[in-house]
């Protein structure tokens, strides 16, 4: 069944869980999936937890605590899903020690209703890597334009961040540009960057199901020869921008200093359209020093069907920018769908957030002790 996560993972390619919950803590799923499936980090974002947490398996004992402490929704959240990113960075930590820091990564993301805010984001990145306490912890912000000095200033202070959110090629560019601005101001204060990691979080999926809406609302043969192209294209495209910043004189003097690259992570990597194969996001995204987070049922996938056929990203550039300026061909603005999707993200977040805060809610009312 691991075969194809094994020449994935021996292809470079670093397997994470994009999924996290009590249970598959408690269950010894988690350590399952590193010991069996080459899983060797994690991530999580709203939405995740929403779904866990208003799941309400595991969580009954931390919440009659919290209800009985008469703590503020805000709080509660907080202490429940900072207390799963620590038992999952646990659980993890072998595995962070043998790749030198590397890997054995936890993603816990800032508050979404900061994405437009810099100085709170900071302040909240700073506090979650305080809540969490352990080396393997990446705080996730947002790649917004209030994000991106946020991400210098946090990198600046010696956390490690995963960036989330990336949809276009120009946002992935100042992405880099911010880690490579914050590594800078670490190293000038006289911090050890060898200890300083990042991911770029590039999503994929999403970019089809928007332009392939566009593309099938158009109809022409023109328009569905490019159906199901553009994601990959992009994100292939995005990797050719991280060879070149990675590649550059601005880089040297860092990587002198043993800095750590900020490795491209394919995020949003569930097919979402049935007409397309299942494990298309990760057998055509094949790179060394790449990240790739699945939902389990796309790890489910690969495992048992995956045709992973060393890398399928060097060499197709050519055709990445031809696929993607075809889309201007047909009246596809790029730039409109990218603005949309980054938007979207924010948006999506908040609301799994705001959900969140609600069931919470509502389970320490249900909880809370009888003044009697």
């Amino acid at each position: 069944m691991t075969d194809a996560l094994k020449r994935l993972a021996d292809e470079g390619v670093a397997i994470w869980l994009d999924d996290l919950s009590r249970k598959r803590i408690t269950s010894g799923n988690l350590a399952e999936l590193i010991d069996q499936q080459h899983v060797v980090g994690v991530t999580t974002n709203p939405s995740i937890f929403q779904k866990a947490i208003s799941g309400g398996d595991g969580y009954e004992q931390q919440l009659t605590d919290l209800a009985a402490r008469k703590v503020t929704v805000e709080e509660a959240v907080r202490m429940i899903t900072t207390a799963d990113v620590r038992d999952a960075a646990d659980i993890l930590r072998p595995v962070h020690d043998a790749t030198g820091g590397q890997d054995g990564r936890v993603s816990i993301e800032v508050d979404p209703r900061l994405a437009h805010n810099t100085r709170a984001t900071i302040a909240e990145a700073k506090q979650l890597a305080w809540l969490v306490d352990r080396p393997n912890t990446f705080i996730k912000i947002p790649a917004t334009q209030a994000g991106l000095p946020a991400i210098t200033e946090v990198i600046g202070l010696g956390i490690s961040v995963n960036v989330t959110l990336i949809f276009s090629l120009e946002r992935y560019r100042a992405v880099m540009d911010a880690y490579l601005a914050g590594l800078e101001k670490a190293k000038a204060a006289g911090l050890d960057i060898s200890k300083i990691h990042s991911v770029a979080s590039f999503f994929v999926s999403r970019v089809d199901t928007e332009i392939d809406k566009r593309i099938d609302k158009q109809g022409t043969d023109e328009a569905k020869a490019l159906r199901g192209k553009a994601a990959i294209a992009n994100a292939r495209l995005a990797f050719q921008a991280y060879e070149e910043v990675f590649g550059s004189d601005r880089w040297a003097a860092l990587d002198r200093a043993n800095a750590n690259k900020q490795r491209p992570l394919w995020a949003s990597t569930g097919v979402k359209d049935p007409a397309y194969k299942d494990t298309q996001y990760v057998d055509e995204l094949v790179a060394p020093g790449t990240v790739n987070t699945m939902p389990e049922a796309t790890l489910d996938a690969v495992a048992d069907h995956g045709e992973i056929k060393g890398n399928t990203v060097a060499g197709g550039y050519e055709q990445a920018q031809a696929d993607i300026d075809a889309l201007a061909s047909i009246g596809v603005s790029y730039d409109e769908v990218v603005k949309l999707l980054e938007d979207e993200g924010v948006e999506k977040f908040e609301t799994s957030w705001n959900d969140l805060l609600k069931s919470t809610e509502a389970e320490l009312n249900r909880l809370a002790p009888s003044e009697a």
